[in-house]
């Protein structure tokens, strides 16, 4: 810390030697980049630059730049001498457009409370006008009985309006307060965000004369991203399937992003490019040796979904909260009631909470409802880093970059969005979809879907089943070549001859050459495991107890049309000599017999029904149990 200190002093020193015009310079974004985790923003701008040294700076920019990756381009006669980062306290950023809104919203609500009181006012007055003249005539004249008919109707029908008026008036006020008493907490809630400074970006140029520069600047910010999400339809068996490609993405940068290209990147800069490396791996006895033995109540081999709510130190909701499965692709965003719902991949262990002002957290997952509370970041923002130097040889004439850090690649609730056309750009360690109609993305937190693609492809639809522990079948679609899709694993949604019929997860993180859909449940094909209790028997053979088990599986298809479908059962494996299983009965079925899982693959005819038995004997020393069931 104290050698940051002194070099810092030792550059501002030099600078403070040296006069320097100041002048702001305007750069809009005209890109977005966005992965995985963070977005690489980029900005341009053009600017007249004085005889002399100057200082161009550009402001009201994120807080959350990544500092290290700040990239300046320019054009034009002039040497760039440095780049430097810091943080403007004293410039906050503009309000949120939310936050205008909802004042806007407020103030036209006053209005007509306003508008309101006034025509109760004039109301009061005609009725305070009317009873001041009910006496009719005169003292010493009477009036016939038809004006006093007349006068009274009048009286009647005037009186009926006022009434009615101050009623509708009351009920208008009634529901306008409500409003206001909405929105009254809404602001108070936007209000009682943490604030952060703006960023500022300083570059620092000489020229010899006044000349005209532009400026292409890139860096990464934090607090956005994207989650891959699917719609999968089959209109039937028969017809290809339907593929829909989506983007989810969110940003809290707090700055808009205005009518900008996007681009959506399977990358995550984030994530360290260095090459994993073998360590020596020391065998010691099982004494001394340490076995992280870690237990989550969710089982890695099983899916599911979690669902919940996000709360703040206080007890109150936090909309915008990003929730992800560690490790993966797969995530989302808590709602303005601060509630989630995420679907589970094979193997989830850890959910990860993170918020712009909030300490992250990573917590085990131990059941399907979960609800976290978030701890402020007491530390977050509270340095003010610069970075600078200067450049030693003076170009001039020539296209001139300088990075503050490391360099980059230079060409690299729900709303529904339109479908926009999109290009998809392979680089060599990347994929990005480019979506070519420029697109607007607030600062807010929510979630907003955008369409990347749209695929027919030709599939394999098979019938899964394991009635050991769910009598259902399972409609799975199988696609061949599925690489050439550019997919990442995440959640999809279900639609199987136009009914929803739930969620489930892509896993295009599998090795296999074909990846499996499972599509839900079908209900037109009935499946049934029984156990025979007249062949499940024990007996004891010498120093030995022999248990035989049989079960009757059956499948009955009420279709109008043949399927195919792969049966899954299992016998057990011994793991002691002194245990030994013996298959009597697989009615063909194909047995592992290092797992003891058995497969049938079979076709079943329309409205048939097919039987298959499973029998097997296991032999154990009569002094131990087992259990069978």
């Amino acid at each position: 810390m104290k050698y940051l200190l002194l070099v810092f002093v030792i550059v501002s020193g030099q600078v403070s030697a040296q006069i320097f015009n100041e002048k702001e310079m305007e750069a809009k974004i005209k890109e977005v980049t966005v992965f995985l985790n963070g977005a690489q923003i980029n900005r341009s701008g053009k600017s007249t630059i004085p005889k002399g040294k100057s200082i161009l700076k550009i402001k009201s920019l994120s807080p959350h730049i990544d500092d290290k990756s700040i990239l300046v381009k320019a054009k034009g006669d002039f040497t760039i001498l440095s780049v430097n980062h810091q943080y403007d306290y004293l410039n906050d950023l503009k309000k949120d457009e939310q936050l205008s809104d909802l004042e806007n919203q407020l103030e036209a609500i006053d209005r007509q409370l306003e508008v309101n009181l006034s025509k109760l006012t004039v109301l009061h007055e005609k009725e305070s006008l009317l009873n001041a003249n009910k006496n009719l005539g005169g003292r010493d004249n009477g009036v016939s009985l038809t004006e006093l008919k007349q006068a009274i109707d009048f009286f009647g029908q005037e009186t009926e309006q006022i009434k009615k008026g101050e009623l509708d008036i009351k009920e208008s006020d009634k529901i306008l307060n409500k409003q206001k008493e909405r929105l009254q907490k809404e602001i108070a809630e936007v209000k009682g965000k943490e604030e952060f400074p703006s960023s500022i970006i300083e570059i620092r140029v000489e020229s010899l004369s006044e000349v005209q520069g532009s400026f292409d600047i890139t860096y990464l910010v934090g607090f956005a991203g994207w989650y891959p999400k699917y719609d999968v339809r089959v209109e039937n068996i028969s017809q290809p399937l339907q593929l829909k490609y989506r983007a989810e993405v969110y940003q809290n940068t707090g700055v808009n992003w205005d009518n900008v290209k996007l681009k959506f990147s399977n990358g995550n800069p984030n994530q360290s490019g260095l090459a994993p490396e073998l360590q020596p791996w020391k065998l010691n006895y099982a004494r001394n040796t340490i076995v992280n033995n870690s237990f989550y109540g969710v089982s890695s081999g099983s899916v599911g979904r979690v669902s919940g709510k996000v709360l703040d130190e206080m007890g109150q909701a936090i909309p915008g909260v990003n929730v992800i499965v560690d490790g993966t692709s797969i995530g989302t965003v808590t709602d303005i009631d601060g509630r989630y719902d995420i679907t589970l991949p094979h193997g989830a262990k850890e959910l990860k909470y993170t918020f712009v002002g909030y300490q992250p957290k990573l917590i085990p997952i131990q059941s399907s409802a979960m609800t976290v509370q978030l701890e402020p970041d007491n530390v977050a923002l509270e340095e003010v880093v610069v970075v600078g130097y200067e450049v030693q040889n003076k170009l001039q004439g020539k296209v001139m970059g300088l990075m503050a850090g490391n360099s980059r690649k230079e060409d690299s609730w729900n709303w529904q969005a339109e479908s926009l056309p999109t290009t998809t750009i392979e680089n060599q360690t990347t994929v990005e979809f480019e979506v070519e109609t420029p697109y607007s993305i607030k600062s807010n937190g929510e979630m907003l879907s955008v369409d990347l693609n749209t695929y027919n492809i030709e599939t394999k639809f098979e019938y899964f089943a394991v009635p050991k522990l769910d009598k259902d079948a399972f409609l799975v679609a199988k696609i061949t070549n599925w690489d050439q899709y550019n997919l990442l694993e995440g959640e999809a949604n279900l639609y199987f001859e136009d009914a929803y019929v739930g969620r489930s997860i892509l896993d295009a993180k599998s090795l296999s050459d074909t990846l499996s859909i499972s599509l839900g449940r079908d209900r037109s094909i009935v499946i049934g495991r029984e156990k025979i209790d007249e062949f499940s028997e024990r007996k004891i053979l010498g120093s030995n107890k022999v248990e035989s088990r049989s079960y009757k599986l059956i499948v009955r298809n009420k279709k109008s049309q043949a399927i195919n479908l792969t049966l899954l059962d299992q016998v057990p494996v011994p793991v002691l000599n002194d245990i030994s299983v013996t298959h009597l009965e697989l009615s063909k079925g194909n047995l592992e017999e290092k797992t003891g899982k058995i497969t049938w693959d079979m076709q079943v005819e329309p409205n048939s029904q097919k039987e298959l038995k499973l029998i097997y004997e296991v032999k154990y020393p009569k002094r131990e149990k087992v259990i069978l069931e």
